[in-house]
């Protein structure tokens, strides 16, 4: 009779042993994703972002913190040096009035420096080509070579009004936008770039711009105003020459606004003038609007009244910004890779080592835990995850698996799968056979009776239908094989 013979090594091995390459879990069909990214880490244009894209700023940023500089200098010895004097012998109200302008200029100044002037999108390759194609169109429908045309038309308040081509940003401006060479953006409504703000001047940022200035010219005039006043009542005590010992911040705070007070107050009056007339610097140093180019050209922005371009200019609802900053760039999407053993995965590559956990539920042959070698022409019973025992006992693994072996760096299944395996011996003269659904599967294959879902066939697969016949056959065919 036969017998299943487990012994000692074969409970030293514990059936078969998983190195630990094999038991690594498969990887994830999918490409490993990279962190996202926000729009502004990729945003295209010469800019500095701050503040996870909140902040967005010119890359000159130089004068701009010259610009900080000097008015938290000068203000700040103002109020050290000359406040005390005044609060006392004039009002205290003087350093109110100053704390108060002083607010005011930092936060319209931030305000501009810090917000999204007006940037327009650039064209995504989708869109530039369809519109060259359109450009190719336009140019093809007459006789000869023409130039593609670069500029549009448009009629505003009877006037022409011409769009031009930003070669860099693929779009036709919009009326008023200008490219920025400095940013390397166009801009709509663009006034001018700035390198005192750190930014430049356009429709989402002119009102605060011109509060800046104007505001700062009233701060200047202020302490300008006040230091001399300080300085005239201190030389009436002490004398001119003692109070310039004795507070030389003083003399420090009327050079600088001196110097200052002129071209603050210039400019305020400049764009003063500029927002009365709904014009921008850019159009009037080109002379867009001027009556020297004709008795027809006029400014069509202009309401006709001072006050209406006032509010046109200074009021009304901002403007959303058309560039997202702070959303996501969209990631490719993954791309498929042949398929492996019937299975589409996606990612870019897919190790063959990672695959050994269920190349054998494809490849090994079912076989049957005996202690003689294998019958031939005979078709076994045991799943395609067991192994055959030789004589000697011990385990052999499959062929098709090198991986599976008893050596080092091992490790053992748990201890109910031997313990299945101890379980299968003859009872009451008669052999108990392993079946498909009874055999321990390996940590990482398949269940050797669990369906696939693959359109092709696999030789070798139990079929649980049938399993009470193919006992019996196994049986008779054993008992003659002993008998004879």
């Amino acid at each position: 009779m036969l017998h299943l013979r487990v012994a000692e090594p074969m409970r030293e091995c514990e059936y078969s042993q998983i190195s630990t390459r094999s038991s690594t879990p498969m990887e994830t069909p999918y490409k490993k994703r990279t962190p996202k990214r926000r729009k502004w880490q990729a945003f295209p244009g010469r800019n500095k972002f701050f503040c996870n894209g909140r902040i967005m700023m010119a890359r000159q940023t130089g004068v701009f913190y010259l610009t900080l500089v000097l008015i938290l200098v000068t203000s700040g010895l103002f109020f050290a040096f000359d406040c005390p004097f005044l609060s006392m012998q004039i009002t205290p109200a003087i350093p109110v009035i100053g704390g108060v302008l002083f607010v005011f200029v930092l936060g319209t100044l931030f305000r501009t420096s810090f917000s999204d002037p007006g940037v327009l999108p650039r064209a995504t390759p989708d869109e530039a080509a369809d519109l060259e194609r359109q450009i190719d169109v336009a140019n093809g429908s007459s006789s000869g070579y023409r130039p593609p045309p670069r500029t549009r038309e448009v009629v505003i308040n009877g006037q022409t009004v011409k769009l031009k081509y930003c070669f860099t940003c693929k779009i036709f401006r919009p009326p008023r936008a200008s490219h920025c060479s400095l940013c390397d953006n166009c801009v709509e409504r663009f006034d001018h770039h700035c390198p005192w703000v750190g930014n430049c001047v356009g429709k989402r940022n002119y009102r605060f711009f011109y509060m800046f200035i104007l505001s700062l010219s009233f701060l200047t005039i202020f302490i300008f105003a006040f230091v001399i006043t300080h300085v005239i009542l201190r030389s009436h005590r002490y004398g001119f020459l003692n109070t310039l010992k004795d507070s030389p911040a003083s003399v420090l705070e009327v050079v600088v606004c001196f110097f200052s007070v002129w071209s603050i107050v210039g400019l305020s009056g400049f764009h003063t003038y500029l927002i009365s007339s709904n014009q921008t610097t850019n159009e009037d140093i080109k002379g867009s609007w001027s009556s020297k180019r004709g008795k027809g050209n006029y400014n069509p922005y202009s309401h006709g009244n001072v006050f209406t371009n006032c509010c046109a200019a200074l009021c009304g609802p901002l403007p959303p910004s058309l560039i997202d900053r702070r959303g996501f760039v969209q990631s490719d999407t993954p791309q498929p890779i042949p398929p492996t053993n019937g299975i589409t995965m996606y990612g870019s590559t897919q190790s063959q080592s990672h695959m050994a956990a269920a190349t054998p539920l494809l490849q090994s042959e079912p076989v049957i835990l005996t202690d003689e070698a294998f019958l031939p022409g005979r078709t076994s019973l045991g799943g395609p995850c067991s192994g055959a025992l030789p004589l000697g006992g011990h385990p052999t693994p499959p062929t098709s698996t090198p991986n599976l072996s008893c050596d080092n760096d091992m490790l053992p299944l748990r201890n109910e799968q031997s313990d299945g395996l101890r379980h299968h011996h003859t009872d009451g003269g008669h052999h108990h056979f392993l079946t498909p659904e009874e055999a321990p599967s390996p940590p990482g294959m398949l269940p050797c009776g669990s369906p696939l879902g693959h359109s092709h066939t696999i030789q070798g697969f139990y079929n649980p239908a049938s399993q009470d016949s193919l006992h019996e056959d196994s049986v008779r065919g054993l008992v003659k094989l002993s008998s004879v």
